[in-house]
């Protein structure tokens, strides 16, 4: 089931799933937002994504950098209205450091990209975790729990069809608003079991 208003309240749990940076034109926006949410009283639990992880990297120059300069980094600091990640606020560094790998409770496990479960312990191999692909699902080691995870962008129809069981897929691909069956911005009510659907309304 699909529904558009996700209506969250204070006495939600909102796990977001990494990316608040990237190619859009307010990402800076995107992590207001996010703060507003959790200086209201939301409990709110920011995951890493990769994008995260390279405005972190570019810091240190030379290939990190041209790496995120590749892959949003330009869009980021011009939404931001600054040259560089140095010049950022303490508020956002302090934002973007705190971001977490994993979040999970005893009825889910919550990634950006995914598990390596050929991993000894999957939760600490941190690379997989920002930015493994079309990865096996190992159900003993979830033990009935759903990964909710993004990252790797499939069509709408796909994600809405896909169970609850597993590994579940939350990327319907925002950024690519004019690729059939893309552009879209989802959501899970865990508990009440449906997505919620926000169209790309950007560029």
């Amino acid at each position: 089931m699909v529904k558009d208003n996700i209506g969250v309240t204070k006495g939600d749990i909102i796990c977001c799933l990494g990316d608040y940076v990237d190619r859009g034109p307010d990402s800076k926006g995107v992590v207001d937002f996010i703060l507003e949410l959790k200086e209201g009283g939301c409990k709110v639990y920011t995951l890493r994504g990769n994008h995260e992880q390279m405005l972190l990297d570019s810091e240190e120059g030379g290939f990190y950098y041209e790496l995120w300069m590749q892959n949003g980094g330009h869009q980021t600091l011009d939404s931001f209205d600054i040259n560089s990640v140095a010049e950022l606020s303490p508020v956002y560094k302090e934002f973007f450091r705190d971001t977490e790998f994993f979040f999970q409770t005893d009825d889910y496990i919550t990634v950006h990209a995914g598990l390596n479960f050929n991993a000894g312990n999957p939760l600490e191999d941190w690379e997989a975790m920002l930015w493994i692909r079309d990865f096996w699902v190992d159900e003993s080691y979830l033990k009935n729990k759903p990964l909710i995870h993004a990252h790797t962008p499939i069509s709408r129809d796909m994600l809405i069809q896909q169970g609850l069981d597993g590994a579940v897929n939350l990327d319907g691909g925002c950024v690519y608003k004019y690729a059939p069956g893309l552009g879209s911005l989802f959501a899970l009510d865990f508990y009440g079991k449906k997505f919620h659907e926000t169209r790309n309304i950007d560029f």
